[in-house]
């Protein structure tokens, strides 16, 4: 799975830091990140025969941050509904 540059893309994080890969993404003025991935064919035929995705962040042991992995398209803002973030409709 490699992060991968976008129409939306505003900034990239990590860009001038060679320990880390640089990841194209969109910040919105609230501060929501968004960010586009793809995966490998390899990686698509896991997925379709049960694989499991795992995701790992690093926190820095601070607190972990609200994260919303989705499939296609999820540029849409998030909200703050019933303890729960959902997409804005």
């Amino acid at each position: 799975m490699q992060p991968i540059k976008f129409k939306e893309q505003n900034c990239t994080y990590a860009e001038n830091q060679p320990d880390y890969i640089p990841l194209p993404a969109h910040k919105d003025k609230e501060g929501v990140v968004t960010t586009c991935w793809k995966f490998s064919i390899i990686e698509r035929f896991k997925i379709l025969f049960g694989s499991k995705l795992y995701w790992q962040q690093l926190t820095f042991n601070r607190p972990l941050q609200p994260v919303k992995p989705s499939v296609g398209s999820t540029h849409g803002r998030m909200i703050y509904d019933n303890k729960r973030y959902m997409p804005k409709l």
